[in-house]
């Protein structure tokens, strides 16, 4: 499907490449453009990249009253060639047709999402922001847009994509581990819900647990399953911890874990890594026990933002403290951080078709 090209005015858009002289906060800046793509009648059409700018919506519209919304967020980086590559973006779009199955939303056909991506990259090139660690983070989403207030799906939708120039979501590195708070009193997905799709009223369910995690002094909440026995995800990334002979342990996947891009790329470079990475139900019992006895040396998450994240401490709600091996940032947690951004950036050698160059049309 050809895209048209609506861009603003030469004068108007950005005239050389940017150099930031401060670090760059995460999410904040927006480029010149972005991609849409409207479905009606029960196709797609019209995918176009114009300028950004607010978007014109009913009041009524599914997704301001029921949420039906679904995201997704990728990267792109500059490598030493001087050139943009996406990272992996063919699993986000195969993500977003799962969240979409999920809150009965249309699937919009994967090269489209990846076309248009890559264009919208092209076209604002120069506001990729030339400083260490940094990228450009790609926002990929769809909402219902059919004025209705009857409780059932859409029948319009709209698919867009913004960029954000983005300093790297740890700006010195990793170099301080989290906390997270271990709580029975919030769940974030129950099966046969959507806790397997990317969509915003999943996160908006977790802003009050985040808030109490804060005031006990974590920066989120472990969650459990709601049977309060298994663990699933810490705030918004996947749970991982290593034991004590390097295997690298996540929660397998399942209908109340989002499937993680970063955890899956773990698993499959594994053996590039030099360590065994395996995936099965964590009870939260022998986690405890686990870290208490030293068979679990660290913890953390693994997301897009971040990458990684480590945990130096969890915390019970009774004020009790539960430190994951010295305290600090592992070694095997520093090194799959370090040999994953070092895929991204182009310093290390990546697996075919994880990289996706942005042409210039």
């Amino acid at each position: 499907m050809k895209i048209e090209l609506k861009l603003k005015p030469q004068s108007e858009r950005r005239q050389d490449v940017f150099k930031p002289e401060k670090p760059l906060p995460f999410g904040q800046l927006r480029t010149d453009h972005m991609f849409l793509a409207d479905y009606a009648d029960g196709v797609w059409k019209d995918p176009r990249i114009v300028p950004y700018g607010n978007f014109s919506i009913a009041p009524g519209a599914t997704s301001l009253h029921y949420s039906q919304e679904i995201f997704e967020g990728a990267k792109a980086f500059m490598h030493p060639d001087g050139e943009i590559y996406s990272f992996r973006i063919d699993k986000n779009a195969r993500r977003m047709n799962i969240s979409a199955e999920i809150v009965c939303m249309p699937k919009i056909d994967e090269e489209l999402q990846i076309d248009g991506i890559q264009r919208l990259i092209d076209v604002d090139r120069k506001w990729f922001p030339v400083q260490e660690g940094a990228s450009l983070y790609i926002r990929p989403f769809m909402f219902g847009t059919e004025d209705m207030l009857g409780v059932k799906p859409s029948k319009t939708f709209t698919y867009a994509v913004i960029l954000s120039p983005s300093g790297p979501y740890y700006p010195k590195g990793i170099t301080e581990p989290v906390k997270l708070l271990i709580s029975d009193r919030f769940h974030r997905a129950a099966p046969g819900g959507t806790g397997a799709a990317k969509t915003g009223g999943n996160y908006a369910a977790s802003l009050r647990a985040g808030e109490y995690a804060y005031s006990k002094g974590a920066s989120q909440v472990l969650y459990l399953d709601c049977t309060n026995t298994y663990i699933e995800e810490c705030g918004a990334m996947n749970h991982y911890h290593v034991m004590k002979d390097g295997t690298v342990v996540i929660p397998e996947f399942t209908e109340t874990i989002l499937r993680a891009i970063t955890s899956e790329s773990v698993i499959e470079l594994q053996k590039e890594l030099g360590r065994k990475v395996i995936q099965q139900k964590i009870k939260i019992e022998d986690f405890i026990k686990g870290v208490e006895n030293g068979e679990i040396i660290e913890a953390g998450g693994f997301g897009t933002a971040a990458v990684v994240s480590p945990v130096g401490t969890y915390i019970f709600e009774d004020g009790r403290e539960l430190k994951v091996g010295d305290g600090k940032i592992g070694s095997v947690s520093k090194s799959i951080y370090e040999y994953y951004t070092g895929i991204q950036t182009g310093r290390v050698k990546a697996p075919a078709g994880w990289l996706r160059k942005a042409e210039r049309y």
